[in-house]
């Protein structure tokens, strides 16, 4: 008998991320404009880079609340 895995829904908050680096990244490569004094690419990049902390940090809160909050993880 195969086990199925439990869906896990929360873990697409790790491909958010990914999308903001790469998908995007030819719809966001330009100087121009320039946003506080940076051009638009480095301006864009500095937020998926603080952006994905959160995201990861969603994913695992979606994932502690999927195992009961146990500290500890599965048993």
């Amino acid at each position: 008998m195969v086990r199925r895995s439990p869906r896990r829904p929360h873990l697409l908050w790790l491909l958010v991320p990914f999308v903001l680096y790469l998908g995007v990244l030819p719809l966001v490569n330009r100087v121009r404009p320039v946003v506080f004094g940076v051009p638009f690419l480095f301006f864009w990049l500095l937020v998926a880079t603080l952006f994905t902390p959160l995201c990861v940090w969603l994913a695992h809160r979606g994932d502690r609340r999927i195992e009961g909050g146990r500290p500890g993880g599965r048993s």
